[in-house]
């Protein structure tokens, strides 16, 4: 039987020492160096690179976690019963720089929540529980556990429920999409204004399927890049600075970071 939120809320998180590879360098990450004196978001899953983990929890909060930030949260946490190697991997192929991976490749931090589950029926033996958590100092301070049915239910760890918890106010960006070609200057301006102002995106690199004529259906125009902004198109690198603000200015207007 899970436990529930309420037996888990108030209580500290688990001392573990996690083995993990860092920029692909071994090390010991300890409990107290990842939540003492912070303000911590944890989103665990049953496994990387699992269906409904890489669709949608994963990049959803890769994608909210400049939002979290704004609103209080130090860091984003993704907690995973898997070896450092595939958790690294899995975050490079997501592109999932916003998060801070955690591979509890034994267990124990899921064990210590109550939260390691039997999953030998599908040959992954032991996984975590799909659940997310606010931690403060700490001290769990909110956790949204999935409910204890068949199959792989998402529908409370999500980083939107996440959000609405710690400020109903907040607005999600909408998403961003790039379009750009490889050794493009403007391409590499436009990210970097992205990138400086802690804009989640997908890049979609010219090849052969995404070729210049693809580029005009979609967006009537030739030249890279061409971004879009939640189905608008905002253009290239000068209307993408104009927009957003280049790296070290404010934006355009208030709307522009929304």
């Amino acid at each position: 039987m899970l436990p529930t939120a309420e037996s888990l809320e108030g209580k500290p998180v688990p001392q573990v020492t996690f083995k993990a590879r860092p920029n692909d360098q071994w090390r010991d990450i300890t409990t107290d160096e990842l939540f003492k004196g912070k303000t911590v978001v944890v989103f665990a899953l049953p496994g990387a690179y699992t269906p409904t983990c890489s669709s949608a929890h994963l990049p959803r909060y890769n994608e909210l976690a400049p939002v979290l930030r704004e609103n209080g949260v130090d860091d984003i946490v993704c907690m995973t019963v898997n070896d450092p190697f595939v958790v690294n991997e899995w975050q490079r192929s997501q592109e999932a720089d916003n998060i801070t991976m955690i591979p509890d490749g034994n267990g124990d931090f899921s064990a210590g929540m109550g939260l390691l589950v039997d999953k030998r029926e599908l040959g992954f033996g032991q996984r975590s529980w799909r659940y997310s958590m606010l931690v403060k100092d700490g001290i769990i301070d909110k956790v949204f556990i999935e409910p204890d049915k068949e199959g792989d239910p998402f529908e409370v760890s999500d980083a939107d429920t996440m959000l609405r918890h710690i400020n109903p106010e907040a607005k999600p960006r909408e998403p961003v999409v790039m379009f750009s070609k490889p050794g493009c200057p403007f391409c590499a301006r436009a990210k970097d204004v992205l990138k400086a102002r802690g804009i989640a995106f997908t890049d979609i690199p010219q090849d052969q399927k995404i070729t210049t004529s693809v580029l005009r259906a979609v967006s009537g125009e030739m030249t890279w890049p061409q971004v879009f902004v939640g189905g608008r198109r905002i253009g290239g690198a000068d209307a993408v600075e104009a927009h957003f603000g280049a790296p070290g200015q404010r934006p355009a207007d208030s709307q522009a970071a929304a």
